[in-house]
């Protein structure tokens, strides 16, 4: 029957007999050494099944029910119409990881110059807004002052001991932050006051304001020259003023002090250090006794200058002026038209030598011997503006706190 089978089949038969002769070989002639694999105990092929069935069963794909069936088509119907937001069918998890990169893409772009910045400060704190460490920043150190709207409760507070020098002589000085020159002659807004048209109020502000620079900021006057623009906005009908102060010019003495009135120093002696000379003050007006615009200026002016001779080194001349004047009505008074009649002018000189009536400031050097006579007048701050001058005109010569 096996042999039927097969006939006519050469290579079946070796192999049927090949496969015969093995099985009789295992069978009859076990292998006496022990197999090297461990034999599984039962109870792990069972939990084996179990774990393939369950896992099996899980991630087949299952028949969505009837309400997810409404709410992918509820869902897609509104995606067809543009009722949903872009990217509404992104992964959560997707999003979160695109969120996360943004904001490391963002903190690589703001982290950088934040740690600069925050270097840069440790450095310098002052670059901080606000002085948040308690110190003055050199910004606000030197930044310019407001105007002076009202009179000053006291003196300025104490800047640092820095010296002068040809590049900084303000250096160490309150005058640093004051405005240059005519600058700070900043004139109140004219207004009619007492029957007086506001034009005209205008007018002796104006004029105040020439005669204060032609007196105290003029090249030519600080120079030691003739102050000319100053002299030409007085009223020439005024007894006795304009004689008194040419007088005062061409022979200058005790009783004849040109200084009382022209800001002026030596050429043979001084220059002025630049051409930049520190003013701070205030100016105020009301209706005059005269029936015209009586102004009251009051500025100090603070004069960086150094010796001909070469000498590098740099003093500081500080000079306070009160001025009141008018603009008398001309159709009332004898008064030439355009012209200040002056009621009062007094004066407040700091750091220039005692006793010398040549009709010039002479300042004080550190590294000089003192000219002139010895002081006689108290210690004063030639900065402090809330102090009231003599009304007579005169002040003693004292010394300075400071310059």
């Amino acid at each position: 029957m096996w042999a039927e089978s097969h006939a006519g089949s050469p290579d079946r038969l070796v192999n049927a007999l090949s496969h015969g002769l093995e099985l009789s070989v295992v069978s009859d002639k076990p292998s006496e050494e022990p197999s090297s694999t461990p034999e599984i105990p039962d109870e792990v092929w069972e939990q084996f099944a179990r774990d393939t069935e369950r896992d099996i069963r899980g991630s087949a794909p299952k028949e969505p029910s009837a309400r997810a069936r409404l709410v992918t088509e509820r869902l897609r119907q509104q995606e067809a119409r543009g009722e949903l937001p872009e990217g509404w069918r992104t992964n959560p998890a997707q999003g979160a990881t695109e969120r996360a990169g943004r904001r490391r893409r963002l903190w690589t772009v703001i982290g950088v110059p934040l740690a600069v910045a925050v270097a840069l400060v440790a450095l310098k704190p002052s670059l901080l807004p606000g002085d948040p460490f308690g110190s003055e920043s050199d910004t606000a150190a030197t930044s310019p002052l407001p105007e002076e709207t009202a009179a000053p409760t006291g003196a300025p507070a104490a800047a640092d001991p820095e010296t002068s020098t040809l590049d900084e002589p303000f250096a160490g000085s309150p005058a640093l932050r004051w405005a240059d020159g005519a600058s700070g002659i900043v004139l109140p807004k004219a207004t009619a006051v007492g029957g007086i048209a506001e034009d005209r109020v205008e007018t002796a502000l104006q004029l105040t304001k020439k005669l204060l620079v032609g007196s105290n900021l003029d090249p030519k006057t600080v120079g030691g020259g003739h102050p000319a623009a100053a002299l030409a906005i007085l009223d020439p009908k005024q007894p006795e003023l304009l004689d008194d102060l040419n007088r005062s010019l061409a022979t200058p003495d005790e009783d004849h002090d040109p200084l009382s009135m022209f800001s002026r120093f030596d050429p043979a002696d001084v220059r002025l250090v630049g051409d930049v000379i520190k003013t701070r003050g205030r100016m105020t007006f009301k209706k005059g006794d005269q029936g015209g615009v009586d102004v009251r200026a009051d500025y100090t002016f603070v004069y960086p200058v150094v010796r001909t001779d070469g000498s590098p080194e740099v003093a500081r001349t500080i000079v306070r002026r009160v001025l009141e004047v008018e603009l008398v009505d001309p159709a009332r008074y004898v008064a030439t038209p355009g012209r200040l009649n002056v009621l009062r002018h007094d004066r407040d000189v700091g750091n220039t030598a005692c006793g010398i009536h040549d009709g010039y400031l002479h300042p004080n050097f550190p590294s000089a011997e003192p000219t002139g006579s010895p002081a006689t007048g108290p210690t004063t701050d030639p900065y402090d503006r809330s102090r009231e001058l003599g009304a007579d005109g005169s002040e003693p010569c004292g010394t300075v706190s400071r310059t």
